[in-house]
């Protein structure tokens, strides 16, 4: 019996530790404890390996706070608040620059690839999930023509979003001279000590000039294409001017703490002095022209309805500030964006979301926006495979008060809602690749631009309320109709909710 005595003490002390450790974040202290409750001694080891935070960057991209960022007068008091309280966040302040919205995955592989080919300098990609399929191995193959074009290319991908992207496709992109790395790749000692840390950003420069972020890996899923998974609904931004080169920066940020690719180079990289091809000698199936074919043949052919709302080439003129989200420092910089913008608004708040798993602050500044008399709508998944996933379950817990409080739920029904978008009184949204759950918050990392622009909000504005006809509005009269068992399911899923 002594050794069980001594296993309880031995097993208090180190709940006794993780308490101290993450006194600072209550919702992660009680999942540890549990854990270490039920799996003693077992769960501190678990504990250590997924929370060390070992070869993290704990720089933040900051801007000077000497400075404001000004807006111009056409602007709200409001938007001028916003910028200035967030302005010590960014990465190089308020930018000048050319904003496109790209609604759909088509669209953006599209606009991407024809990018890619007109490059001259340089082109650095950061993907969480980079899959070698059709669109995939369309954009390497892209990649390697301008590398052997002469055109400077890295390649950066997270160890587990794209875990399954197969040496020999790194071993040609290394042969033509791309440098290759990984974030946080599946192997010793990475997995020991940051195995729950990721790279969530989708990020790619081009000369420096030009820049593509939101919420859309590589991969045929996010065409709405495939069969087996229908319909994707999801949105990314492409940037010109200045403000490409924040996130140049943030690129290179992570590059510095990303591990080379071990594969060997069975050749050598073909000599650089070759003569830059022209574009319109570059072989293969293009992207253009892809809407209407695939459109037609493939959504017809297998009943998946891929409208969403007219995609504009239109290249707004806006105001844009760039942030990152690093768990590497105590600052979680995208929770504090969401929750300024949310505590901010003066008029309306409308939210798309894919997961919505938040902390108390994050609904406490939803509740007091609804008290302010701000419109708030919540537009989340309700994919029926999201409804078996911890995610989905845990969700359902915060929407009851919500709904009491004033806030407009909406499930989306038509496919996968991917997209991550805020837009704050008709002249501000934010867009970027973080969801609203603790994962975003503190252990991702993740990059958020905040647009300052009536045109932008209002196209935004458009595809949300075109994304509200594909949706059922959720009342607190569903939620009563659950079963008891289903409640407790709910309530377990919300207490894993740190690590969802």
């Amino acid at each position: 019996m002594n050794w069980i005595l001594g296993l309880y003490l031995l097993n208090t002390l180190f709940m006794l530790f993780v308490a101290i450790s993450e006194v600072r974040k209550p919702a992660k202290a009680l999942f540890w404890l549990t854990i270490s409750l039920f799996l003693p001694v077992i769960g501190f080891v678990v504990y250590l390996i997924t929370s060390n935070p070992v070869s993290i960057s704990k720089e933040r991209l900051t801007s000077p706070q000497n400075k404001s960022d000004m807006l111009p007068d056409s602007l709200s008091h409001s938007a001028s608040i916003i910028a200035h309280a967030l302005h010590h966040l960014t990465a190089s302040g308020l930018r000048s620059s050319r904003v496109q919205v790209l609604a759909n995955g088509i669209k953006t592989y599209e606009r991407l690839n024809e990018s890619i080919k007109y490059a001259q300098r340089s082109i650095d990609l950061e993907y969480y999930i980079y899959r070698d399929d059709q669109i995939g191995r369309q954009i390497t193959d892209l990649l390697i023509e301008r590398a052997n074009s002469g055109v400077r290319v890295r390649f950066m991908r997270d160890g587990w979003g794209s875990r399954q992207f197969p040496k020999h496709q790194i071993t040609r992109m290394q042969e033509a001279g791309i440098e290759c790395r990984t974030i946080f790749p599946l192997r010793f000692p990475w997995i020991l000590s940051n195995l729950s840390y990721r790279d969530h950003c989708k990020n790619v420069v081009i000369d420096g000039q030009e820049a593509f972020t939101g919420g859309i890996n590589i991969g045929y899923d996010y065409t709405g294409l495939k069969p087996d998974v229908g319909f994707w609904r999801d949105t990314h931004v492409r940037l010109i001017g200045e403000v490409a080169a924040d996130l140049q920066t943030i690129f290179d940020s992570h590059w510095t703490i990303a591990s080379p690719e071990r594969v060997k180079i069975q050749q050598k990289r073909k000599a650089l002095d070759k003569p830059s091809r022209n574009i319109s000698s570059c072989n293969g199936t293009t992207l253009s022209g892809m809407s209407t074919e695939w459109n037609y043949e493939v959504g017809t052919m297998y009943g998946i309805d891929l409208v969403t709302t007219a995609n504009s080439d239109a290249l707004h003129s806006v105001f844009v500030q760039t942030l990152e989200g690093n768990p590497g420092i105590p600052t979680e910089v995208i929770r504090e964006t969401y929750f300024i913008g949310l505590t901010q608004a003066s008029q309306t708040i409308d939210i798309t979301t894919p997961y919505f798993v938040p902390d108390e602050d994050i609904i406490m500044a939803m509740k007091t926006a609804i008290a302010r008399g701000v419109r708030v709508r919540l537009l989340a998944s309700n994919q029926k495979e999201l409804s078996t996933l911890i995610t989905g379950q845990a969700s359902r817990t915060y929407y009851g008060e919500l709904l009491e409080a004033g806030v407009n739920i909406y499930l989306y029904n038509k496919g996968m809602l991917h997209a991550k978008v805020m837009i704050i009184d008709g002249e501000i949204a934010a867009v970027g690749a973080a969801n609203y759950d603790i994962r975003s918050f503190r252990l991702d990392y993740e990059v958020c631009e905040l647009i300052y622009s009536v045109d932008v909000a209002k196209e935004l504005t458009k595809q949300f309320e075109y994304d509200l006809t594909h949706s059922i509005a959720l009342h607190v009269e569903n939620l009563s109709q659950r079963s008891p068992a289903q409640r407790v399911l709910e309530q377990g899923a919300r207490l894993l909710s740190p690590f969802l």
